[in-house]
């Protein structure tokens, strides 16, 4: 996966943690438990794109023989 597509998937993601994250300051109380898994999996999945990024801009190591 190229690069660029990683940043746009991220920046998906990152716009719907900050969605979910408006709803639950407004959600009732019976909802939040639901919106709070929902929250928990967006934040877990935005980790997970994060590093993906992070290891495909660092440059290859080289090895000293």
């Amino acid at each position: 996966m190229s690069i660029r597509l990683i940043a746009k998937d991220l920046y998906r993601i990152i716009n719907e943690v900050e969605k979910l994250e408006k709803e639950m300051e407004n959600a009732p109380f019976e909802k939040r438990e639901t919106m709070e898994n929902k929250l928990r999996k967006a934040r877990a999945e935005e980790r997970q794109i994060r590093a993906m990024l992070d290891a495909k801009k660092e440059p290859p190591q080289r090895s000293i023989l």
